[in-house]
């Protein structure tokens, strides 16, 4: 379709957002209806205005629709802490201290402004709710090997000695490598060490086996303590088959993130059938892959394995802007930095968007499927941002129509504000122009 064209579509259908209006989203409630599971996307990790409207979103499915779980891209034992806490539990007493175990690389993702103020609202929403009713938080992904391993032994220490003996034998397989999981994943799968993998999975399967006895040995403990222990043995066999695919391709490594993703949000509904669960994560997490240019490379994504497994039960939003700031690293394991964002680039449903005049505006992609055609490029920043390279290591291929159930255009947006804020940050990414003003 001509680029006009689809811009005239792209206009009569776009819902305009003023970011203060109550009923900014009214529309979107009634397209997600009855759905069980919302997946809410970010076009990258470090964005003030998405973090802000996934929130705003999120409390109305929470008051209005009775979701009860929230599940994040981010590591199961880290987000206990955050569940323990919004649920009146746990020993926190602000929700600054139960962000505190999201520490490592890269922690303004989950430590920022607008997490903390939700955390904040989420005890005090569950403060006026029955126990069964309070909404749950929950952690999605797989790099807390470590932190895993040392849950489910504290968690054992406190039901069954003898089990927890058991475990600290099978676990020493990874003492060799201290708490550095790639140094691991390098000797395992070149065949410099053993793989571990026999352990973690007996590990596994003993903590499924006795899950009614250990569950009933204390009845002290939370109810769901030892279900969340017994994700966390299972977290420590996908984790170590994780860092081991690592040196096998980013393909085999991607897939088995995002099954383990897709089989954690499984679990989750098989344990409390009834829930209806707001997934928080990356656009390129979310947005089905078959869609977009990662199907060719041989990859899997959550989003899309949620569609298969679940149909539609599933309504996925995803976010675009053009241009405005990002917060993001300019290499691994950098610190955060204030950049600038650069402009989209021309042939990108962000300049298509950036053409309607809109400042912001909500799109039912099934409403346009035919101006979102032909594919095309979409911007994905995660927790790196190189403008310098924007074309190769920022733009992929997709077909928005296929990739999301509907998208939230914000032309301009604002960085996202860490907990840790350095002078780095705070100066934010000199002027093009510096040192001539011009």
């Amino acid at each position: 379709m001509e680029t006009q064209d689809a811009i005239s579509l792209v206009n009569r259908a776009a819902v305009p957002l003023s970011f203060e209006s109550p009923r900014d989203y009214c529309a979107l409630l009634e397209w997600i209806g009855g759905r069980r599971l919302v997946l809410i996307g970010e076009a990258s990790h470090g964005t003030h205005d998405f973090y802000r409207e996934r929130i705003r979103i999120t409390q109305l499915l929470l008051q209005r629709k009775g979701f009860s779980g929230i599940a994040i891209e981010g590591d199961w034992p880290d987000a206990y802490r955050v569940h323990r806490f919004v649920r009146g539990r746990g020993e926190d007493g602000d929700a600054e201290e139960a962000l505190r175990d999201f520490r490592k690389f890269p922690a303004w993702m989950w430590r920022n402004m607008d997490v903390l103020a939700f955390i904040e609202w989420l005890r005090d929403f569950n403060v006026q709710r029955s126990p069964d009713r309070q909404v749950g938080f929950y952690g999605m992904d797989l790099y807390s090997l470590h932190a895993s391993m040392q849950s489910v032994l504290n968690y054992l220490d406190k039901v069954d000695p003898d089990a927890a003996a058991r475990a600290r034998y099978r676990y020493s397989c990874f003492d060799q490598f201290g708490e550095d999981a790639q140094a691991y994943g390098y000797a395992a799968s070149f065949g410099l060490s053993a793989s571990c993998e026999e352990e973690a999975v007996a590990q596994m399967v003993e903590m499924r086996r006795r899950a009614h006895e250990l569950a009933q040995r204390d009845g002290r403990l939370d109810a769901d303590e030892h279900f969340f222990a017994q994700e966390n043995a299972r977290l420590v066999h996908d984790a170590a088959r994780y860092y081991r695919a690592m040196f096998g391709g980013r393909a085999e490594s991607w897939n088995v993130r995002d099954s383990h993703m897709a089989d954690t949000l499984s679990l989750l509904l098989q344990r409390f059938p009834e829930a209806r669960v707001v997934v928080w994560a990356h656009n390129s997490h979310l947005g089905d892959a078959r869609a977009t240019q990662m199907s060719a490379e041989g990859e899997v994504n959550l989003g899309q394995l949620l569609r298969e497994r679940f149909g539609d039960e599933v309504y996925s939003i995803g976010f675009t802007t053009h241009s405005g700031e990002v917060t993001a690293a300019s290499k691994w394991d950098g610190m955060a930095e204030r950049k600038r964002l650069r402009l989209a680039v021309a042939g990108s449903y962000e300049a298509l968007f950036h053409e309607c005049g809109l400042s912001a505006f909500l799109l039912s992609t099934r409403d346009v499927r035919a101006a979102l055609q032909p594919a095309r490029l979409e911007r994905a920043v995660g927790v790196i941002y190189q403008p310098q390279t924007e074309r190769l290591s920022h733009y992929f291929q997709c077909d928005l129509g296929g990739q999301f159930d509907a998208v939230i255009h914000i032309d301009r947006t604002k960085a996202l504000i860490p907990l840790e804020r350095t002078s780095h940050w705070e100066m934010g990414e000199l002027p093009e122009t510096f040192p001539f003003a011009v």
